[in-house]
């Protein structure tokens, strides 16, 4: 893919610094550090290194990357790390993308404790799931997946929600057979959202309960128990959504499915259209209108206002694996799947030897042969290696 005409690092050195300075009674050293970690990727700031062609000789300085997770430029490397990890767990069965969207009404309470409310969802959704899988009147079964924690819409704003993928089927309660799903059909959608919202809902009155939550400014109200357990009825009356797509094929098409939705950040530098008199425009999907792409200026300060709303707690795990997948399971139990399926497990891939991101030229531009580091630099040693500006300029 070219490289974009705009990127989000653009917009920041730009105007970053005003917009700190504006925004000085809500942000914090965490938004700061993302916002410098981004202007300052694959620049000499960050240092870089002297790549050199195996095949014809080129040399070129390549530029060192943030490796921040909310960065656009750094998801790509990550991305293909994670998904070649994957493909020794990807079985030969059909798979399915459930989605489980948090209702608009909590949008508040989240942005006030995303650490909690992020993890009950990750956990309600798995737990759904396994439940409702588990349950003899609909598969019967032991169930593997992995889910993803998205929080945003296509405009930016805060919309938390799970992608999920699931193979169709899975073990049987006594571990001798694999139950598969049956065709265009994984589990009732109205019992999904049922229980999806029964546990969310309880979990969150046991949060309250052991005072891990949080209410400042417009829900100090709900720190009292009275008005939170009259609130939390609210919930039950809201529309709680779980979307399941139809089965969309083996495991050779979900490694390339899985990039749409692995490593992604709030916006990509190629939906960006403009950043012109203070307003930057991108493109997003109206999905109300037959997902007719469509664009939205936003000023300036509101659109890094909106992509800060995304920013994960420090520490956080956005990708977690459940069922025969969970980590103490999946030694175990996924050798036996494959083994049930009529299939050998592949071997893991191999990690790439350095260990580190490679770039995107990390092959030759002039002949296409393969690029090999051959020093690495300091950002005071580029700066030293730097022409004179008056030279660079003439």
């Amino acid at each position: 893919m070219s490289r974009p005409p705009l990127e989000v690092a653009d917009i920041i050195r730009a105007a970053g610094a005003a917009f700190i300075q504006r925004n000085r009674q809500w942000i914090r050293w965490k938004h700061v550090k993302v916002l410098l970690a981004i202007a300052r990727c694959r620049t000499a700031a960050l240092g870089g290194h002297l790549d050199e062609c195996t095949r014809c000789g080129h040399r070129a300085i390549s530029y060192n990357s943030c490796r921040n997770r909310h960065c656009p430029k750094c998801q790509t490397a990550a991305r293909e790390r994670w998904i070649a990890a994957r493909q020794g767990e990807l079985l030969p069965t059909r798979y399915l993308h459930v989605v489980f969207t948090l209702p608009g009404r909590l949008a508040p309470l989240v942005l006030q404790n995303k650490k909690v409310l992020y993890d009950l969802l990750l956990r309600s959704s798995a737990e759904t799931l396994l439940e409702v899988a588990r349950n003899p009147e609909h598969l019967g079964a032991e169930i593997g997946f992995f889910s993803v924690l998205h929080s945003w819409s296509q405009q930016l704003n805060l919309h938390p929600h799970v992608h999920c993928v699931v193979p169709a089927g899975g073990l049987s309660p006594d571990h001798t057979r694999w139950i598969h799903a049956r065709e265009n059909f994984f589990l009732p959608k109205k019992v999904l959202r049922k229980v999806f919202r029964g546990k969310f809902v309880d979990a969150l009155k046991q949060a309250f309960h052991h005072g891990q939550l949080n209410f400042h400014a417009d829900l100090k109200l709900l720190a009292d128990p009275q008005t939170f357990a009259a609130w939390l009825r609210t919930l039950f009356r809201e529309n709680w959504v779980v979307y399941l797509k139809p089965p969309f094929g083996g495991p050779v098409y979900v490694l390339h499915y899985l990039g749409r939705y692995t490593h992604r950040v709030a916006i990509s530098n190629h939906r960006l259209v403009a950043f012109v008199d203070g307003k930057v425009t991108f493109r997003w999907r109206d999905s109300a209108d037959g997902n007719r792409h469509k664009l939205l200026p936003l000023s300036v300060n509101e659109f890094l206002t909106r992509f800060l709303l995304h920013i994960l707690p420090q520490g956080f795990v956005r990708i977690r694996n459940f069922g025969f997948l969970a980590n103490g399971k999946r030694a175990k139990l996924l050798p036996l799947c494959f083994h049930l399926l009529g299939a050998t497990q592949p071997p893991p891939a191999q990690p790439h030897a350095s260990g580190t991101e490679a770039p995107q030229s990390w092959y030759c531009p002039k002949c296409g042969g393969p690029m090999r580091v051959i020093e690495r630099f300091t950002a005071a040693e580029l700066q030293l290696r730097s022409p004179p500006t008056v030279t660079a300029a003439a």
